[in-house]
Formats: structure tokens, sequence, C-alpha cells
């Protein structure tokens, strides 16, 4: 099979297993693992201090929302460098 096809075919995939959840799941609720951790930690212990508070507090959730896009693209282009190296070193 050709590459081209394989990645077309993984593509379908992964838009399919994005899209999926969205389509079934009408009224869910879909919440971050900070937000579910506050929860249940203050659920266990009300009188619960943090640690530490955040060097930086967003102006906004969209302004949160684009430094966490902004990590997650870099962190995926370091990945796709370092992966690709290795790649092309197998090739030589």
């Amino acid at each position: 099979m050709a590459l081209w096809k394989k990645n077309l075919i993984l593509s379908i995939i992964v838009i399919v297993l994005a899209v999926l959840p969205l389509i079934t799941l009408k009224n869910a609720e879909f919440a971050g693992a900070d937000g579910l951790a506050e929860t249940a930690i203050t659920e266990i212990n009300p009188n619960y201090e943090p640690w530490f508070s955040s060097l930086y507090e967003p102006a906004s959730g969209e302004i949160e929302s684009l430094l966490f896009a902004v990590q997650a693209a870099l962190g995926a282009g370091v990945a796709g460098f370092i992966l690709g190296r290795i790649t092309a070193k197998k090739g030589e």
C-alpha cells in the first residue's frame, strides 16, 4: 500500500476518533483534569491549601486556551523534528 494511502487512512481514523464523542455524547460536559482534580481534593479535604500559586494567571479563558495550544504545537513540532531526524538517519 502506498504511503499516501496509509496516511489518508490514519488521518480519517483520527478525525473519526475526535468527532465521534462530540456526536454520540450530546449533553456531555468535557472538563479539564485540573478542574476535576480541584473538585475531588476539596471534597476529600475542604481545608486544603495549595502549596504554591501560578506564576502567571491569564486574563481570560481564551488566552489560557491560546497558550495551551501554542505549547501543544511546540511540543508536537519538537517531537516531529526528532522523529524525522531518527527516521532520516535510518535511510542513510
